[in-house]
Protein backbone atom coordinates (compact mmCIF):
# COMPACT_ATOMS: atom_id res chain seq x y z
CA UNK A 1 0.00 0.00 0.00
CA UNK A 2 0.98 3.51 -1.08
CA UNK A 3 -0.49 6.61 0.08
CA UNK A 4 0.77 10.08 0.06
CA UNK A 5 -0.38 12.25 3.00
CA UNK A 6 -0.26 15.46 4.37
CA UNK A 7 0.88 16.02 8.29
CA UNK A 8 -2.69 16.32 9.24
CA UNK A 9 -3.84 12.96 7.37
CA UNK A 10 -0.47 11.23 8.40
CA UNK A 11 -1.76 11.98 12.14
CA UNK A 12 -4.73 11.26 11.40
CA UNK A 13 -3.77 7.85 10.66
CA UNK A 14 -1.97 7.57 13.25
CA UNK A 15 -4.69 7.91 15.68
CA UNK A 16 -7.57 5.97 14.23
CA UNK A 17 -4.76 2.81 14.12
CA UNK A 18 -4.73 3.54 17.85
CA UNK A 19 -8.27 3.26 18.32
CA UNK A 20 -8.30 -0.31 16.88
CA UNK A 21 -4.68 -1.78 16.76
CA UNK A 22 -4.38 -5.01 18.87
CA UNK A 23 -1.95 -5.87 21.51
CA UNK A 24 1.08 -8.03 20.30
CA UNK A 25 1.34 -5.30 16.65
CA UNK A 26 4.99 -4.75 15.94
CA UNK A 27 5.41 -1.35 13.80
CA UNK A 28 8.88 -1.39 12.31
CA UNK A 29 9.02 2.66 11.12
CA UNK A 30 11.87 3.29 8.40
CA UNK A 31 12.75 6.38 7.54
CA UNK A 32 15.45 9.39 7.62
CA UNK A 33 15.57 12.14 10.25
CA UNK A 34 12.35 14.36 9.91
CA UNK A 35 10.42 12.25 7.99
CA UNK A 36 7.66 11.46 10.55
CA UNK A 37 8.05 8.41 12.16
CA UNK A 38 7.78 10.11 15.50
CA UNK A 39 4.85 11.98 14.40
CA UNK A 40 3.14 8.84 13.56
CA UNK A 41 3.99 7.59 16.79
CA UNK A 42 2.60 10.54 18.66
CA UNK A 43 -0.47 10.34 17.15
CA UNK A 44 -0.80 6.54 17.85
CA UNK A 45 -0.41 7.24 21.34
CA UNK A 46 -3.09 9.93 21.44
CA UNK A 47 -5.42 6.92 19.65
CA UNK A 48 -4.37 4.61 22.24
CA UNK A 49 -5.26 7.25 25.20
CA UNK A 50 -2.03 8.37 26.37
CA UNK A 51 -2.24 12.10 26.98
CA UNK A 52 1.45 11.80 28.78
CA UNK A 53 3.72 13.93 25.62
CA UNK A 54 5.47 11.52 23.35
CA UNK A 55 8.71 12.80 22.66
CA UNK A 56 11.38 11.20 20.31
CA UNK A 57 13.10 8.79 22.77
CA UNK A 58 16.67 8.87 21.36
CA UNK A 59 18.63 9.34 24.00
CA UNK A 60 16.08 7.05 26.72
CA UNK A 61 16.13 4.29 23.70
CA UNK A 62 12.67 2.89 24.84
CA UNK A 63 9.59 4.73 26.05
CA UNK A 64 7.04 2.51 28.07
CA UNK A 65 3.35 4.18 28.00
CA UNK A 66 1.17 1.72 30.13
CA UNK A 67 -1.85 3.74 30.65
CA UNK A 68 -3.69 3.70 27.75
CA UNK A 69 -6.58 1.18 25.77
CA UNK A 70 -3.17 -0.84 25.84
CA UNK A 71 0.28 -0.44 26.45
CA UNK A 72 2.98 1.26 24.11
CA UNK A 73 6.68 0.91 24.04
CA UNK A 74 8.80 3.05 21.69
CA UNK A 75 12.12 2.26 21.05
CA UNK A 76 14.48 4.90 19.15
CA UNK A 77 17.68 2.32 17.85
CA UNK A 78 19.23 5.21 16.04
CA UNK A 79 22.20 5.69 18.16
CA UNK A 80 23.05 1.70 18.93
CA UNK A 81 24.93 -1.18 16.85
CA UNK A 82 23.26 -4.43 16.92
CA UNK A 83 25.06 -5.40 18.88
CA UNK A 84 23.79 -3.16 21.76
CA UNK A 85 20.77 -3.53 20.36
CA UNK A 86 21.03 -7.35 21.34
CA UNK A 87 21.69 -6.38 25.01
CA UNK A 88 18.37 -4.52 25.39
CA UNK A 89 16.36 -7.21 24.54
CA UNK A 90 13.66 -5.53 22.51
CA UNK A 91 12.09 -9.05 21.93
CA UNK A 92 10.77 -9.32 25.17
CA UNK A 93 8.52 -5.92 24.22
CA UNK A 94 6.61 -8.05 21.41
CA UNK A 95 6.96 -11.42 23.24
CA UNK A 96 4.95 -10.17 26.48
CA UNK A 97 7.98 -11.32 28.70
CA UNK A 98 8.58 -9.28 31.38
CA UNK A 99 6.10 -6.68 30.37
CA UNK A 100 2.22 -6.37 29.38
CA UNK A 101 1.82 -7.16 25.65
CA UNK A 102 1.23 -3.97 23.73
CA UNK A 103 2.20 -1.78 20.81
CA UNK A 104 5.87 -1.79 19.87
CA UNK A 105 7.31 0.65 17.97
CA UNK A 106 10.42 0.75 16.60
CA UNK A 107 12.49 3.81 14.89
CA UNK A 108 15.24 2.57 13.17
CA UNK A 109 14.23 -0.85 13.07
CA UNK A 110 17.61 -1.80 10.70
CA UNK A 111 19.85 -2.22 13.87
CA UNK A 112 17.94 -4.75 15.33
CA UNK A 113 19.94 -8.14 15.16
CA UNK A 114 16.70 -10.05 14.27
CA UNK A 115 13.24 -9.04 13.11
CA UNK A 116 9.65 -10.57 14.91
CA UNK A 117 7.91 -13.04 13.22
CA UNK A 118 5.06 -10.64 12.23
CA UNK A 119 5.34 -7.37 12.01
CA UNK A 120 3.77 -3.68 10.08
CA UNK A 121 6.94 -2.07 7.91
CA UNK A 122 5.50 1.41 7.41
CA UNK A 123 8.42 3.73 5.36
CA UNK A 124 8.20 6.95 5.58
CA UNK A 125 9.92 9.90 3.15
CA UNK A 126 9.40 13.59 3.78
CA UNK A 127 8.58 15.49 0.48
CA UNK A 128 8.21 18.57 0.68
CA UNK A 129 4.83 19.37 2.77
CA UNK A 130 3.98 15.52 2.53
CA UNK A 131 4.99 12.10 3.64
CA UNK A 132 4.84 9.13 1.46
CA UNK A 133 3.91 6.02 2.91
CA UNK A 134 4.47 2.83 2.08
CA UNK A 135 2.82 -0.03 4.34
CA UNK A 136 4.00 -4.25 4.31
CA UNK A 137 3.20 -6.48 6.13
CA UNK A 138 4.93 -9.53 7.07
CA UNK A 139 3.50 -12.90 8.72
CA UNK A 140 0.35 -12.64 10.74
CA UNK A 141 0.48 -9.22 10.84
CA UNK A 142 -1.10 -9.21 7.15
CA UNK A 143 -4.54 -9.50 8.77
CA UNK A 144 -4.34 -6.34 9.89
CA UNK A 145 -3.96 -4.92 6.54
CA UNK A 146 -7.71 -4.29 5.08
CA UNK A 147 -8.15 -2.20 8.67
CA UNK A 148 -5.20 -0.25 7.98
CA UNK A 149 -6.46 0.40 4.85
CA UNK A 150 -10.03 1.14 5.59
CA UNK A 151 -9.88 1.55 9.05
Amino acid sequence: MNLNLSLAELQALGRQWGTWLPAGTVLLLWGELGAGKTTFVQALAAGLGIEELIPSPTFTLIQEYPEGRIPLYHLDLYRLTPVEVVELAPERYWLGEEVDLGIVAIEWPDRLPSFPRDYLKLQLQREQERTHLTLEAVGAATSLLPKCLNP
